[in-house]
């Protein structure tokens, strides 16, 4: 990953290649920010005006470059613009600022270093800044042959406020948070022959070994012996068995206790109720819930957070075979409760349940699960918006607060009760569909069934935020890590007593 370093020094004089300022929209030419000072006056105040002939306008996401002609040591400036940037402190500020570091990160392909200097006045501000650089120079480029475009190898964020208290630490929370959602962009980006659950459950181990955490995997026979009827049903059309994966991190003295549960389907055709080809593309990213989770609790390891957390991974493939599960098909539930499975693509709720009630029974005090979970949502909510739905209002209106604080774009959704009985079977306990309105409230209201009496939860469905078709701001094209920020968040905000 890019390294960071931090220097109050004057962009002019650094020796990197390239040196990136903040350009925000004006009446005329656009307006530099904060940070450009020098640079400008090295060029006779000549700046905002040749961005201008390039076109510059400041608007969020893009990137102008030009020659420094020895306004600095560097051969290359970079002007990015942040829109709009809101006032010191809130949110929109430090999305801003973390979609102008990335954008500027990913545009620094191929470069060896750079200098930012972007309006940092805080600590809040640097963190978002570095954060956004280390999730902008993200590649992935594994099964690429020949020489592949390297990211940006060193960074050195500069300003008056890079060297204020907290400054440095809040780097490096950025830095452990950004390698978690790079690691989970990771695992959603491998093809899906290469990423089974068996596999994925191997590397789940790998990480979780690495620091130290306490792991356990059930392979098919200890699902079945156990009961798990969800992810036996689900997984019995392919050829590779499902998995759960438990990831335990027990810090001394927490006081409390959060479980996240990750839907984690390796790829999925729709099983007998195939999908049409077109929707099967991105579908080895229906592990994307599963990915957060497992990278989330790896993160709150190492930022030594004292809360318990625990993260249940439930693995499968779906895929047709004549051993798949039927239209129709009766499974039982992890705890007893019985299922007409009458879609067999709604088969994420079906994991999701077992995991549920396998979390519920560590006794935490909140459970979330994250899952790429219904189509409805993204036709509700577009693909860079997740959906919240939560038994109890004020816990999703604290989720909500938390997505909002690290830059994850989030809405609450309701669960309203009249929607429950189009869940009704008359021959099970209840069905894994209902009609076609309302769909991501009655997967919603379906995984609230699995919920024990007195804990609380949420369902994050990040269907439409979890694979982007086109590169923006900080997020690639491909696998985005969402859900991880906001979960390590939530964590220390139940660590600090404010959920």
């Amino acid at each position: 990953m890019t390294s960071i370093a931090l220097s109050s020094a004057a962009p002019t004089g650094l020796k990197v290649d390239a040196v990136v300022v903040g350009v925000a929209p004006g009446d005329g030419d656009v307006v530099l920010l904060p940070g450009s000072e020098t640079l400008d006056k090295a060029l006779k105040g000549s700046l905002a005006r040749l961005l201008g002939q390039l076109g510059a306008t400041g608007k969020a996401d893009e990137v102008t470059k030009l020659p420094a002609m020895g306004a600095a040591k560097a051969g290359l400036l970079v002007a990015v613009g942040t829109g709009p940037l809101a006032e010191a402190g809130t949110p929109a500020r430090h999305e801003s600022l973390r979609r102008a570091a990335g954008a500027a990160a990913r545009a620094l392909a191929g470069q060896q270093s750079a200098a930012v200097a972007l309006p940092v006045l805080d600590e809040a501000d640097a963190a978002a800044v570095a954060e956004g650089i280390a999730l902008g120079a993200y590649t992935f480029d594994q099964y690429k042959s020949g020489d592949p475009t390297t990211p940006v190898e060193s960074v050195t964020l500069i300003g008056p406020g890079v060297k204020a208290k907290g400054v440095k630490e809040a780097v490096t929370r950025a830095e452990t948070v950004a390698a978690a959602v790079n690691r989970a962009r990771d695992w959603v980006n491998i093809p899906p022959r290469d990423l089974t659950p068996a596999t994925f459950a191997d590397a789940a181990t790998k990480l979780a070994r690495s620091a130290k955490l306490d792991i356990e995997v059930l392979d098919e026979k200890a699902l079945a012996k156990g009961g798990y009827g969800g992810l036996i049903g689900v997984g019995q059309g392919s050829a590779n068995p499902p998995r759960l994966v438990r990831v335990a991190y027990r810090p001394s003295r927490a006081k409390k206790h959060v479980a996240f549960v990750g839907k984690g389907i390796t790829f999925d055709s729709g099983g007998l109720s195939l999908k049409p080809a077109d929707s099967m593309v991105e579908m080895k990213s229906d592990m994307s819930g599963a990915a957060a989770v497992v990278a989330a609790v790896h993160a709150i390891a190492q930022l030594g957070t004292k809360v318990a957390v625990t993260a249940y991974a439930a693995m499968a493939e779906n895929m047709p075979s004549g051993s798949a599960q039927r239209p129709s098909d009766v499974i039982t539930i992890y705890g007893g409760k019985t299922v007409e499975v009458l879609n067999t693509d709604a088969e994420g709720r079906l994991v999701l349940a077992d995991g549920i009630v396998r979390a519920a029974e560590d006794e935490p005090d909140l459970i979330i699960d994250v899952a790429t979970l219904t189509g409805a949502a993204v036709v509700a909510l577009g693909k860079r918006v997740s959906g919240i739905m939560a038994n109890d209002d004020d816990l999703g209106a604290k989720i909500h607060d938390v997505a909002g604080r690290s830059g994850e774009a989030m809405w609450p959704l309701p669960l309203p009760v009249e929607l429950r009985e189009k869940l009704d079977s008359p021959i099970a306990d209840i069905a894994n569909i209902g009609d076609r309105w309302g769909g991501a409230l009655q997967a919603g209201l379906f995984l609230q069934e699995f919920v024990a009496d007195g804990i609380g939860w949420a369902h994050l469905d990040i269907a439409g935020p979890a694979f982007s078709d086109k590169a923006h701001g900080y997020t690639p094209k491909g696998g985005t890590g969402a859900a991880v920020r906001t979960l390590v968040r939530l964590v220390e905000d139940v660590a600090d007593g404010a959920l």
